[in-house]
């Protein structure tokens, strides 16, 4: 594998984002170390967590210690205390709620909405966490970017401000598709958020625009809350020209970003300790085998996740990338608890995705598993289709159980709705989820 050599100003924080292997996790001890006595003195949940388990800060003198006797704690951990106390933020607050700046939550999307309490000055921690990738992808002050109107996970503006950049501020949420592309090319937008809901309402303007003059100006676009089917990332890649960094959450210790290698998604290990484990052994898997990712929030002294669960089952590598760098990528594979049983028969939601974006009305891959009971005989889903690209729904319909039936090997049944329809069924303004109750 050949290095990209880097210009002078390519990257943000060139020695953090180079440092090797050994630095990295020479860094992460030390912090570790600090943390666990920390968290002891502060924090209520992890004194009676970590003791219920008989462990000290005493019993903790290296990593290996740490991931040998640090229990793995979850979010039903964290709600369970709270049941219990009646503390809000569940045990693992360390500072005084006075001094607090803010309070965020998750997005809620496969569980309960958990708060994040957190103090900052200029930058939120969440916006200042993709300072380095932002960066990278090619933003510079004087470039102009919309914001999205609201607050989810903070102010961005602040982020974008201290880039020097220009915010300007548009409701790009369902029904405002056209107006935000005339804002791209009156203002030469350089970069935008692109959520799934505004990717289908410009394909539906290909036929009234040229997407891809309209989008000229921008340098890339970011997407994030689900993964990007094959044929929408072709269609914003090669028809509308524009290049797409996706991110993810880092085990719910800051953002994942892919660099412009797009090989994998960096963890910034100088803020964070990421593990994957065997989900069953709960022992550390290899290099760039499948587990699930257990995160460590070392650069959060508010309220920080230590050893905690995420769900997420990802690929990881601690190998150099091609941009030089030697901090640890990962590939999500998907969520615990993905697969749905159909009358004895595993079904996972990329199967399912593989098969209806392969059909031109339902190749933008929306669709929802309904999980209407703890076992199914079958498969039930609600399928989002094209209008304009629909001739005749009765025959789609027939054609998509038929395919699916030859795929999966399962009895199905569908609900064909409009893209529109299907996206009033999203749980949260971040994710469409793709497994639900009803």
């Amino acid at each position: 594998m050949s290095v990209r050599r880097h210009g002078s100003d390519a990257l943000l924080e060139p020695a953090v984002e180079l440092a090797s292997r050994a630095a990295i996790e020479s860094n992460q001890e030390q912090q570790i170390l600090e943390l666990v006595q920390y968290a002891w003195d502060r924090s209520a949940f992890y004194r009676e967590f970590w003791g219920a388990s008989g462990i000290t800060p005493d019993d903790i003198k290296s990593v290996r210690d740490f991931v040998e006797k640090v229990p793995l704690m979850t979010k039903d951990d964290i709600r369970a205390f709270r049941a219990r106390t009646g503390d809000p933020f569940g045990g693992l607050l360390c500072v005084n709620p006075s001094e607090l700046t803010s309070v965020i939550t998750t997005s809620g999307t496969t569980g309960e909405a958990e708060p994040v309490a957190e103090i900052w000055d200029e930058i939120p921690p969440i916006p200042a966490a993709c300072l380095r990738d932002q960066w990278e992808w090619g933003l510079r002050p004087g470039d102009r970017i919309i914001v999205p109107a609201g607050t989810f996970k903070n102010y961005w503006d602040t982020l974008y401000n201290a880039m020097g950049l220009v915010p300007i501020f548009v409701d790009t949420w369902i029904g405002n598709g056209e107006r935000v592309l005339n804002v791209i090319k009156r203002h030469n937008v350089a970069y935008m958020l692109l959520p799934m809901p505004l990717i289908l309402e410009f394909e539906a303007l290909e036929d009234r625009y040229d997407l891809r003059e309209m989008l000229s100006s921008l340098k890339y676009v970011s997407f994030s809350g689900q993964p990007l089917g094959a044929v929408l990332r072709r269609k914003i890649t090669e028809d509308w020209g524009v290049q797409i960094a996706t991110f993810t959450s880092a085990g719910d210790c800051g953002l994942a970003w892919e660099g412009t290698d797009q090989d994998g998604f960096y963890l910034w290990e100088d803020t964070i300790l990421p593990e994957v484990i065997d989900p069953v052994t709960h022992h550390e898997v290899g290099d760039d085998e499948i587990g699930e990712l257990v995160t460590t929030d070392f650069d959060n002294r508010v309220a920080p996740y230590i050893r905690f669960r995420s769900g997420d089952l990802v690929r990881r590598t601690k190998m150099e990338s091609s941009l030089g760098r030697h901090h640890a990528r990962m590939w999500v594979i998907g969520r615990m608890g993905d697969q749905t049983i159909i009358d004895g028969r595993a079904v996972v939601v990329s199967d399912i995705w593989a098969a209806i974006e392969t059909l031109s009305e339902t190749s933008d891959g929306m669709f929802q598993i309904v999980q209407y009971a703890s076992k199914m005989d079958r498969l039930e889903l609600r399928v989002g289709y094209a209008p304009e690209r629909t001739a005749d729904i009765d025959d789609l319909g027939a054609r998509v159980i038929s395919l699916l039936e030859q795929k999966l090997r399962v009895g199905v049944d569908v609900t064909l709705m409009t893209v529109d329809e299907i996206l009033k069924f999203s749980s949260s303004v971040a994710k469409f989820p793709r497994v639900v109750k009803q």
